[in-house]
């Protein structure tokens, strides 16, 4: 069940502090939860945790693809690793060992994988991937998740404790807009309808669901009655709620931080084409790799605004 919070605000905790405060508790209370990192301990607050508990934080240096054997092989014993490190590098640098010691294998592993998208900022375009979810989709066991808020981080984190096999947790580092109330909970597979609307469905994850709510209220002032849907399940995603808003609205924008190829919007589009072919626009990266800059100035170079998602709609009405 979810409830939102008042629009325009940002969380009060950083979503690396919800993370290392998961792994914290979870220890404390007793669970076999192993923290692996890729010498990104402060970048994700897990220092005071691996301190307070050395035998449940390892440190494995920049070696990522060395982390993800590692974890598989805590798997076999028992343990529940939770592997942590930058979206570009648990995708394209770890690609053979997610295919071949977690899916191929059904290891029971968790990758958070942070820094998405444009949120890598200064890091520029080494480690900004556009490209990370589509990588990890193909594969055949995966389940493929990007949060959305602090609320939501906490409640998926707590629920992957109980489920079994390999989970890709895309999130960013930092504040995120605040789009949950606190006590909301998630159901792993289902998309979330934010906002209801009879013209046009905004399907959208990650950051982006925060400027689809902008270009929502954007559009009602214009007359246009838009319908926004939190999809923070880019697989399995949720084909009947993709097809009832197709028939309902007739018209489909998706919105991503993320390239528009193998991700979002082409996972919309599938369903789209085989269920109820409607037309569609696609917000996202578009042939490009990242660069350095604030999250503001790289959202706009790159299109991940609420103008842009306007644009997109009113190409089709």
């Amino acid at each position: 069940m979810i409830k939102l919070a008042p629009a325009g605000l940002k969380d009060d905790i950083e979503m690396r502090k919800v993370y290392a405060g998961f792994v914290a508790g979870q220890i404390e209370a007793g669970s076999p939860i192993i923290a692996l990192e890729a010498d990104l301990m402060s970048s994700m607050a897990m220092d005071s945790v691996a301190r307070d508990y050395p035998q449940h934080v390892i440190n494995c240096g920049i070696m990522e693809a060395n982390v993800i054997g590692t974890a598989a092989g805590l798997a076999l014993t028992g343990r529940k690793p939770f592997v942590h490190t930058f979206t570009a590098f648990a995708s394209r640098r770890c690609f053979d060992q997610l295919f071949m010691a977690l899916d191929y294998q059904r290891n029971n592993v968790k990758v958070i994988a942070s820094d998405a998208g444009v949120t890598a900022c200064h890091n520029g375009g080494t480690h900004m991937s556009f490209e990370d979810m589509g990588i990890v989709r193909g594969l055949a066991h995966s389940v493929v998740l990007e949060v959305t808020d602090a609320v939501m981080f906490a409640d998926i984190l707590r629920q992957l404790m109980d489920l079994d096999g390999f989970y890709w947790l895309r999130t960013i580092r930092k504040q995120a807009p605040s789009i949950y109330a606190p006590g909301s909970t998630f159901t792993i597979g289902k998309g979330n309808v934010l906002r209801e609307g009879d013209d046009i469905t905004l399907i959208a994850n990650g950051i982006m669901v925060a400027e689809a709510l902008e270009a929502a209220r954007q559009l009602e002032q214009e007359g246009v009655s838009a319908a926004v849907i939190d999809m923070f399940t880019l697989k399995p995603i949720d084909r009947m709620l993709v097809k009832n808003y197709a028939e309902k609205t007739r018209r489909i924008v998706t919105c991503e931080n993320h390239s528009i190829h193998n991700g979002l919007g082409s996972a919309v589009a599938e369903v789209l084409v085989e269920n109820c072919p409607v037309p569609m626009r696609r917000v996202g990266v578009k042939e490009r790799y990242g660069q350095v800059g604030t999250q503001d100035f790289l959202q706009k170079e790159y299109g991940l605004t609420a103008a842009a998602i306007i644009e997109a709609a009113k190409s089709m009405l």
